[in-house]
């Protein structure tokens, strides 16, 4: 009995080690898979120019040909062009677009524009009364700049946003924004401009000329995304420049 008994034993255990075996040889059932994300980064961008033009202010050689500089020899009663151009790149996020036209020396320049004609009483006397636009040469009215001095703004085009000053008056500032959201686009997108001529006056005699001389306007253009503000008084007020 005792050999049967054993030989059972042995033969338990042999089925025991055969049981080891097959189950160290298996695998969990496994499977994986990778997601990638893959950012893009948006951009705004935009360029600057005006047509090119000659010191008397007649087009260098045709309106096509633009630059971002001119210098121009003044003369009373003269007309310049002067078309500040904004093309906003392809590609770029919806954006609001504004310009910002500064205009350095401001004082010496409200100095040159006449302010009263002298007038002959029969009596012998004289007295001056104010030009009967004097308001706009003046800048009482905040638009008196475009009024008075370029032709060709469209104010349903480029709104007009308001006038300000520097803390000595000496330069001036006037904003103007673009009357919606540029969107995008897959080719570059050009504006309409903002004016197309300076005129100075011709009430401005030879003295008065003078004080032009280091007078500047300088046009700047601004471009912030749209998506992520809620109208463009926020956009504006997030703009750093």
């Amino acid at each position: 009995m005792k050999s049967k008994h054993k030989a059972l034993l042995l033969s338990m255990c042999a089925v025991l080690l055969v049981a080891v075996s097959i189950f160290g040889t298996l695998a969990y059932l496994t499977d994986k898979d990778t997601v990638t994300n893959t950012f893009t980064v948006g951009s705004v961008g935009l360029s600057l120019d005006e047509a090119d033009v000659k010191t008397d202010g007649s087009y260098e050689t045709t309106h096509d040909s633009r630059v971002q500089a001119n210098e121009y020899h003044l003369l009373p009663g003269h007309t310049y062009y002067k078309d500040p151009t904004v093309t906003v790149d392809a590609g770029s996020e919806a954006a609001y677009v504004r310009m910002i036209v500064t205009v350095k020396n401001i004082n010496q320049l409200m100095r040159a524009l006449p302010q009263a004609e002298t007038i002959q009483g029969e009596d012998g006397t004289t007295s001056q009364v104010a030009y009967p636009e004097n308001q706009k040469y003046y800048g009482e009215d905040d638009t008196f700049l475009l009024q008075m001095l370029c032709g060709g703004w469209d104010a349903n085009t480029w709104l007009f946003e308001g006038y300000t000053e520097n803390a000595d008056g000496t330069e001036g500032y006037y904003e103007f924004r673009y009357k919606e959201v540029v969107n995008k686009s897959e080719t570059a997108t050009k504006l309409d401009d903002l004016f197309e001529t300076i005129t100075v006056p011709g009430e401005i005699d030879n003295d008065h000329l003078a004080y032009l001389a280091d007078v500047e306007i300088v046009v700047a253009a601004h471009a912030i995304q749209a998506d992520g503000f809620a109208d463009a008084d926020a956009a504006w007020a997030a703009f750093t420049k």
